[in-house]
């Protein structure tokens, strides 16, 4: 019997030792990460809202980590050129997406092939939860209410509300609208908020709706109100109820959107866990809590909480999508 025992232990050692290098490499690798130049990869221009939160964050994991973090535009077709590059690069952790929830949601609706596959190629690491975004009446409409709105809608028999993109939150914001109250609204598709705002201070527009921040070019000239929310309240704004507070009732008005980071979908786990970890931890920097404030944003979630956001709120965004019938392109 004490002979057996020696032996099974020499085996299970044996194995054990067997095992260490490879164990040890594995740890090694992914303990150095990151060991060279980062790249975060932006799939929006420069300048917007995803692009200057991509730079405060890069700036603060650079700081952390020790190493440069080098923000690239791949702008275009709604996000994916750049989700298709991060997906097609070498899963070590060194190229990162950010971009938002158009990206990693919609276009698998709007796009026959966007070029990668959000649940096959990538793995969202972090996002930071949207902002309501804002539904702004022209002042001539007298409308400061969802009810008023109903109403003047109904009166005016056809109204020209203002969306950034065709398929974004406000254009299923105005089918929903339709298909409850029983309306005629017709979407007026802007390329971007920018226009969209001008088009509603120079009177083309009844409505329209984005966000706070882009917003104030209309709210601080008195050329636009303010009468409903999308989802959720702009402290900002503490006053205007959300839709749903108003009688809204399509299970889109749930829903928020976000602005996150991805990794290859095969990156190890340790390397996901230390970038969420970094995100969340980014909080408390001063520079991206300046961003967060200015875009009326919430606070980055850790790799959990994200997914579960993520998963909470897709089938929600496909089914209002769906809905708008649009063909893929």
């Amino acid at each position: 019997m004490f002979a057996k025992f020696n032996r099974r232990h020499f085996i299970a050692a044996g194995t054990a030792a067997a095992a260490m290098p490879f164990l040890l490499r594995r740890a090694s690798a992914q303990a150095a990460w990151p060991s060279r130049q980062i790249r975060m990869i932006c799939s929006y221009p420069a300048g917007g809202q995803t692009d200057l939160l991509a730079r405060a964050f890069g700036e603060f994991i650079s700081k952390q980590v020790g190493k440069t973090v080098v923000i690239e535009n791949k702008a275009g077709a709604s996000g994916s050129i750049g989700a298709a590059e991060v997906a097609r690069a070498e899963p070590d952790g060194h190229t990162i997406l950010c971009s938002i929830s158009t990206t990693y949601v919609m276009n698998r609706i709007m796009m026959k092939n966007p070029g990668y596959d959000m649940d096959k190629d990538l793995t969202l690491v972090s996002v930071i939860p949207g902002a309501g975004l804002l539904l702004v009446a022209s002042p001539k409409s007298g409308v400061k209410t969802l009810d008023e709105f109903v109403a003047f809608a109904r009166k005016s028999g056809k109204v020209n509300f203002g969306t950034y993109s065709a398929g974004s939150a406000p254009h299923i914001t105005i089918n929903e609208l339709n298909k409850q109250y029983d309306l005629n609204i017709e979407p007026i598709h802007y390329r971007g908020e920018a226009p969209m705002w001008t088009g509603l201070a120079e009177g083309t527009l009844d409505v329209a709706m984005g966000s706070y921040t882009a917003a104030q070019s209309v709210l601080q000239s008195d050329r636009g109100i303010v009468f409903a929310v999308h989802s959720k309240k702009v402290d900002a704004i503490p006053n205007v109820k959300t839709l749903p507070e108003q009688g809204a009732t399509s299970r889109f008005f749930t829903v928020s959107g976000f602005t996150g980071w991805a990794l290859p979908k095969a990156t190890p786990q340790p390397i996901v866990d230390r970038l969420a970890e970094l995100c969340v931890a980014a909080n408390n920097d001063p520079k991206v809590k300046e961003i967060l404030s200015t875009f009326v944003l919430e606070s980055p979630l850790d790799f959990k909480e994200s997914n579960a956001l993520y998963q909470r709120e897709l089938p929600v965004w496909m089914e209002s999508a769906q809905a708008l019938g649009l063909q893929p392109v």
